[in-house]
């Protein structure tokens, strides 16, 4: 059994779908969840990081995990641990229950991430591949626009566990649609034994490549940028400038679109100067934007539409370099291209997970440590720019 192309977009759309919009639906309902269990923002901003670093990790297991056993019993479980934490979610009692169970939800969220890809490699290449992975990326590209918009229209009518209880029916749905439509890609004859030994070999290979590394935290440190805007952009919108959930959601959609728009010209860019300079010249756009910001927060009240038209300047910046620097880190792992991608993607998903740690002691409420937060991540990134050694 195989699938056609559209059957397959149905598919793997849907199971790529579900893990974005649990990290960005319930975003607009941070306020209420911080009332109801009468506990800080730092407390629930941990819900954001538990998820991001369970995610993170979970790469590693997914991918070598689907190489042996094949794609459909991962997939399979990822979803039941990932409807588990969502269920959890909902029936919360504590900020601390909520945690954990984002935690989990994290765990099954990463194979959701994962397996769609490795799928897609398994039936199609060429044109085809092209085209599924496009619909892949363009899913969860606009899930940091629709999803805290459908989470602000849920809030007013059953409030914020309403929301976890939406994320358990698609969760469900796509259960469903995996059991009955969702074949074995990955032939038994095809299935690669997990070595231990090999795979930590080609991390510490990893680990020792000045340039891997280089990219990877450059790329890192951006995605940290944005896991702060993500944990602390309720407070600020909500708290110091009044908006109501659905008019969070449509500022929050505007950084979106000036993330998803640089990252379509990245393409035309990289045709025309060496990627390396696209690199650096995005990130020193992107930490200008940022400390233009930071500076204006720490000297006056920032109105709103300055807030958001700086963010979406940095986040730009961001996006011009994120793809290229994916680009760069695999391009001398070709023999090892899927540990690489996936080691790198475990690096950046826990350095921002840690970042968001680091900085929660300072939010406020305001914009000021949330300009901060993201220029200090940026003109790191931009240092990074001078590590990497051009080879012959």
């Amino acid at each position: 059994m195989t699938l056609g192309l559209w059957r397959a977009a149905l598919v793997l759309g849907l199971l790529s779908l579900v893990a974005p919009f649990a990290i960005d639906m319930y975003l607009p309902a941070m306020p209420e969840i911080v009332a109801d269990f009468g506990v800080g923002e730092a407390e629930i901003q941990a819900t954001i990081t538990s998820y991001f670093i369970a995610f993170g990790i979970a790469q590693m297991i997914y991918g070598p995990w689907a190489d042996q056993a094949g794609r459909k019993i991962p997939t399979i479980v990822g979803l039941l641990v990932f409807l588990a934490g969502s269920a959890g979610s909902a029936l919360s009692g504590s900020a601390t229950e909520l945690v954990l169970w984002r935690c989990l939800q994290g765990l099954g969220g990463a194979a959701l991430m994962v397996l769609p890809r490795a799928i897609i490699r398994d039936m199609y290449t060429g044109a085809a591949a092209t085209k599924l992975m496009a619909l892949i990326m363009l899913v969860i590209s606009i899930s940091p626009m629709l999803a805290p918009l459908t989470g602000s229209l849920v809030i007013p009518i059953g409030g914020w566990r309403a929301i976890f209880a939406i994320i358990c029916a698609a969760a469900v749905v796509s259960l469903l649609i995996t059991l009955t439509m969702l074949p074995e890609t990955l032939p038994r004859s095809e299935r690669v034994p997990l070595n231990v030994r090999a795979l930590v070999r080609g991390m510490g290979g990893l680990l020792r490549d000045r340039n891997f590394m280089a990219y990877t935290f450059i790329g890192a440190f951006g995605i940290s940028a944005f896991f702060v805007f993500i944990a602390s952009a309720a407070f600020v919108y909500r708290g110091q400038y009044g908006l109501a959930p659905t008019e969070f959601a449509m500022a929050f959609a505007v950084n979106a679109i000036g993330f998803i728009g640089a990252s379509q010209v990245a393409g035309p860019l990289a045709e025309r100067f060496p990627l390396r300079k696209v690199i650096r010249g995005g990130t020193a756009f992107f930490a200008g934007a940022a400390m233009l910001l930071f500076a204006c927060t720490l000297a006056f009240e920032v109105p709103l539409f300055l807030l958001v038209g700086l963010l979406v300047l940095a986040f730009s910046g961001f996006g011009l370099v994120f793809p290229t620097t994916m680009v760069m880190a695999l391009e001398e792992h070709g023999d090892n291209a899927g540990l690489a991608s996936s080691f790198g993607g475990t690096l950046q998903m826990l350095t921002g997970g840690l970042i968001v740690i680091a900085a929660g002691p300072f939010f406020d409420g305001t914009a000021v440590p949330l300009a901060g937060s993201i220029a200090v991540c940026a003109i790191i990134a931009f240092a990074l720019t001078f590590a990497i050694r051009t080879r012959s």
